[in-house]
């Protein structure tokens, strides 16, 4: 693992007891300049994980609390006009910091959903018809509750495909849950946490992590891959060109992270579930299978050129 990044993850597992794997996979996802949807119950730490990963690189941080009221100006900004110099001011949304916590985003409704699609995809908001970039590192943590809870509304595809990742962190087990039943409150851990990292020297980071080379036969795997979703008849649709290229760049980051300037099919392999699994719609007769089978099925049944 990369010098500079092995302090951020023990750091972090030091808050997020019994979850490495979860954690780098939020350290790769922002390697990849990706945007990271949470999705589990109520309670299991993905707001802990937000800012403890915030607080550890050095990154502004700003917390949205999606509800059904939430409007898109609540979130990117609103114009307002000034009497005594009668000129229009802009007062600047949340969304303006280097890493935005959207919480319980499927709780708002679909318009208030829709202002973090620019955002996300170009790094800047348009308001007014006036364009404001928005500061790098860019990075949206977005929590999720499970749909069949109160109150929720559905992400759509398009605001879904907009997360290069989706992880869920599920209950810790017995030996992590005892230390933290024993040890401090996270909230004040959390505000003791000091910058392992510079935004800057991660920044530099990010670019590296697009050099790592992939050789020809690792992109015929890659296109394997997405064949094979597009041809199978277990999904409704297969991957499309930008999830291929999420792929490529998630394998570059995890491989970066494990000291290699190379990408192998483990690298591949190893992101592949939080990748696809919530781009993978399966047919009615696979609809009893999570999406980590169904992605457990790729990585079986594609075979490594």
């Amino acid at each position: 693992m990369s010098a500079l990044l092995h302090p951020v993850i023990s750091q972090i597992s030091q808050v997020i007891l019994g979850k490495q794997q979860q954690i780098k996979l939020t350290i790769a996802c922002l390697l990849a300049r990706g945007h990271l949807l949470i999705e589990d119950l109520p309670g299991v730490g993905k707001t802990t994980l937000a800012h403890a990963m915030a607080r550890s690189l050095g990154l502004e941080f700003q917390r949205i609390q999606f509800t059904s009221d939430l409007l898109p100006a609540d979130i990117v900004g609103v114009t307002v006009f000034d009497r005594e110099s009668s000129t229009f001011s802009f007062h600047p949304g949340p969304v303006f910091s280097q890493v935005i916590l959207a919480d319980e985003v499927n709780r708002a409704t679909p318009k208030a959903q829709s202002a973090l699609l620019e955002a996300m995809e170009e790094h800047q908001v348009t308001v007014d018809g006036n364009t404001r970039a928005l500061p790098e590192p860019f990075f949206v943590i977005a929590t999720q509750n499970p749909s069949h809870q109160v109150g929720t509304f559905p992400l759509p595809e398009s605001q879904l495909d907009r997360f290069l990742m989706r992880i869920h962190l599920g209950y810790p087990d017995a030996g992590a849950e005892r230390e933290l039943l024993e040890g401090r409150e996270r909230r004040d851990m959390i505000d003791n946490l000091p910058p392992v990292i510079s935004p800057e020297d991660f920044s530099s980071l990010q670019k590296q992590a697009r050099t790592v080379v992939t050789a020809p036969a690792l992109l015929d795997y890659l296109q394997a891959v997405l064949a094979f979703t597009r041809n199978s008849a277990d999904y409704i649709n297969g991957l499309s060109p930008r999830a291929g290229l999420y792929l490529l760049n998630a394998a570059k980051a995890w491989a970066f992270m494990d000291g290699r300037q190379k990408v192998i099919p483990e690298d591949l392999q190893a992101v592949l579930p939080s990748v696809v699994g919530h781009r993978l719609c399966p047919m009615n007769g696979y609809a009893a299978l999570p999406g980590l089978d169904l992605t457990q099925r790729l990585i079986e049944e594609v075979a490594i050129p």
